[in-house]
């Protein structure tokens, strides 16, 4: 319905005044704009339950996964019977296995090697003549028998430092106390059917009689640099995502002078200008983690011995450590922008949504304990700047090259799709439709 424009005998037609909210007048623009609100309302709760049980999806399932975390038992002695009866009956809940010593060698070197590989995420060593020392250090009154050689426990919390705290560390300890309990039981009892024992020159023979070393081969330290691993990372996608309407309006001075730029030379220039404006972006991203003393210049370790703070790349830490970001802010910026290009507002803030949880999803948590759906995160983005970062930070087990290959895959990708995403958004803005 139309609502006739009023006419005075000296001027022009008035615009029409303000009507109330139930006036007849809006009867069918009432009807149009409840049915597309509800729809709309309708799409985005059906698009937040889909998107969001994602997010919740990756750990429904953990404690059905908790086996996946594989924890070794290398007994170098002969105490393995102990050890078995503990993991059958409180241990359950983790990959305890028991594993050969011929399986390394017989060397607890490859051990520590293997955990550091992340070919496990923790091992007990049962020492070499763990029993052998023990026994001659009563019986030879050895008052410098230290009972924490008898074993030792191998971790790398620096490989997540969520899983390990949260999932590993308690059985870890129950492992360990089980352990002593009952062989403390085994000890007291052999040893009070021997009287001739002078058991006082040695009481840490006698009770613990044995211990645990524990070794964390590269742990999570300085707390500082957790931004740099998790949900710091959230704003390379943030960042990247936003620059790209301050771009275009630059962009957009080349396609209204008089003399408009080729459209060929156009792409190029905004494909080099995109990527020379996330260098820069990702430079000063990477400095916030230098301003807060992260260090960046520490040698790298040993693979088998424990260190602090220790760098993959030495004293070339922090250009590594740049470059990671800027093809990973490239990875996750160029996909966004693509999309931008095709969705245009306001879908482009739906693309945003679902980019940042598939990425904070698979990225943040271990996908060890996910569903096997989500196998496919072990190729987004954001996953292989978490594991690359972790490796120049603390100079955890190296998969640099695979974790540039596939940000590189996404770059090459994201680029010969440019194109087509900006002659669509022409197209739409020929059309009207943008």
């Amino acid at each position: 319905m139309t609502v006739a424009k009023e006419t005075t005998k000296d001027g022009p037609e008035e615009a029409p005044k303000p009507v109330p909210f139930w006036s007849p007048h809006l009867k069918g623009v009432r009807a149009q704009v409840t049915q597309k609100w509800a729809q709309t309302i309708v799409f985005l709760c059906v698009f937040v339950v889909g998107i969001l049980s994602l997010y919740w999806a990756i750990l429904f399932r953990v404690e059905n996964n908790l086996p996946a975390l594989k924890i070794w038992v290398v007994d170098f002695d002969v105490v393995i019977s102990v050890a078995t009866q503990i993991i059958q009956s409180t241990t359950r809940r983790l990959g305890f296995t028991i594993k050969s010593p011929a399986d390394f060698g017989n060397d607890p070197m490859a051990v520590r090697q293997s955990v550091y590989d992340e070919k496990a995420y923790a091992a007990i060593i049962v020492n070499a003549n763990a029993t052998t020392l023990l026994r001659e250090a009563v019986l030879q009154g050895n008052t410098s028998y230290d009972p924490s050689g008898a074993a030792q426990v191998i971790t790398i919390s620096a490989r997540d430092q969520t899983t390990y705290p949260t999932y590993i560390s308690t059985p870890l300890f129950e492992f360990q106390f089980s352990v002593l309990t009952a062989f403390g039981q085994q000890w007291a009892s052999e040893l009070a059917n021997n009287a001739s024992l002078d058991l006082s020159r040695v009481p840490q023979a006698v009770n613990p009689g044995i211990g645990f070393t524990n070794i964390d081969l590269r742990p999570f330290i300085p707390p500082v640099a957790t931004p740099a691993v998790t949900i710091g990372l959230i704003y390379l996608i943030v960042i990247s995502f936003f620059s790209f309407p301050f771009r275009m309006p630059i962009h957009s001075k080349y396609i209204n002078h008089r003399y408009p730029l080729r459209l060929s030379h156009l792409m190029i220039w905004r494909i080099l200008s995109t990527m020379a404006a996330y260098f820069f972006l990702s430079l000063c991203y990477s400095i916030v983690s230098l301003a807060y003393l992260i260090p960046f210049s520490n040698c790298p370790a040993s693979d088998t011995e424990p260190a602090s703070n220790s760098n993959a790349y030495g004293k070339g830490s922090f250009v590594v450590f740049w470059m990671l970001n800027w093809m990973g802010m490239s990875a996750l910026g160029l996909p966004s922008e693509n999309m931008g290009m095709i969705l245009g507002p306001p879908w482009n803030a739906l693309w945003l949504i679902f980019w940042i949880i598939t990425n904070v999803s698979t990225g943040f948590y271990s996908l060890d304990l996910a569903p096997g759906f989500f196998a496919w995160g072990y190729a987004w983005p954001l996953h292989r700047i978490v594991e690359g970062s972790r490796t120049i930070l603390f100079d955890t087990h190296s998969r640099i090259g695979l974790d540039f290959g596939i940000l590189f895959a996404w770059v090459g990708i994201s680029i010969a799709l440019f194109p087509f995403a900006a002659m669509f958004m022409r197209w739409k803005k020929k059309k009207g439709m943008a």
